[in-house]
């Protein structure tokens, strides 16, 4: 596989983000990048937006977030452009993720939540593929995993 990796959003690749693309139809399951890093700009104190890199090219977003409140890590956003789908980048990103996450840097916990529309397949069985199981709660439409890291 091509070398993927995660890049902090900043000025030199927010534009390439705006641009990414969904699969017709994949819009109900995630929100477009400007929505994405509006979002990291309200929350700049608990959040790290960033580009999906492949040889230095924009693939994909996703953004970490912490919930102070519960303690945990968040996952959202995640997305690969319709290009570059089908291709294990999505398994590589949350490998990334969480190698983040377990450097905690914004908080001590090792819980990691994120919400999946239970109609996204694809997303589902990765996610049950790296451990995260159903929390029993939900958001709106979306279920929510969570994953306990070691």
């Amino acid at each position: 596989m091509d070398l993927i990796a995660l890049q902090k959003v900043d000025e030199s690749n927010f534009i390439a983000c705006f641009n990414l693309n969904l699969r017709e139809g994949q819009e109900e399951f995630v929100s477009h990048p400007i929505r994405s890093l509006a979002q990291a700009y309200v929350y700049y104190k608990q959040c790290t937006p960033f580009a999906v890199c492949l040889s230095g090219e924009v693939v994909g977003y996703v953004m970490v977030i912490y919930d102070y409140d519960e303690e945990t890590y968040n996952i959202w956003h995640l997305m690969i452009d319709r290009e570059h789908q089908g291709k294990g980048y999505g398994r590589a990103v949350m490998g990334l993720a969480l190698a983040y996450i377990r450097t905690k840097p914004f908080g001590r916990s090792s819980r990691v939540l994120l919400t999946v529309s239970p109609n996204n397949h694809t997303a589902c069985g990765l996610y049950r593929s790296l451990g995260f199981s159903e929390t029993g709660r939900s958001d709106e439409d979306e279920v929510e995993l969570g994953l306990t890291l070691d």
